[in-house]
């Protein structure tokens, strides 16, 4: 399973992108994909080719009136693992003993 956090915007669209942002989250729960959003970004997890190809539906939307845009992916691979969006939190607050902020 295939942790994937991106986030993706235009550039020259002027300083709020929210519009857009909320275009590629309507794909993303549409999806399927279990999905997290946080201010910064949305973390994907599944199979390989399922989320990537979330993001690629994304940047399609997103091209058909941008420009240009800007996409940050990071992936974290781990096999035969699942449920690791809350999981991996879960873990850490059970090593300091005490809920964090999510």
């Amino acid at each position: 399973m295939v942790l994937l956090e991106f986030s993706m915007s235009p550039l020259g669209r002027g300083e709020s992108v929210g519009k857009y942002v909320a275009r590629s989250l309507e794909i993303v729960d549409r999806s399927g994909v279990d999905y997290r959003l946080n201010p910064m970004g949305t973390v994907l997890e599944g199979e390989w080719d399922d989320v990537f190809g979330v993001v690629k539906k994304c940047y399609e939307r997103m091209r058909k009136d941008c420009g240009r845009i800007s996409c940050s992916i990071k992936v974290d691979y781990r096999k035969g693992a699942k449920g690791r969006l809350g999981g991996k939190v879960a873990s850490v607050e059970k090593r300091l003993g005490r809920t964090l902020k999510t």
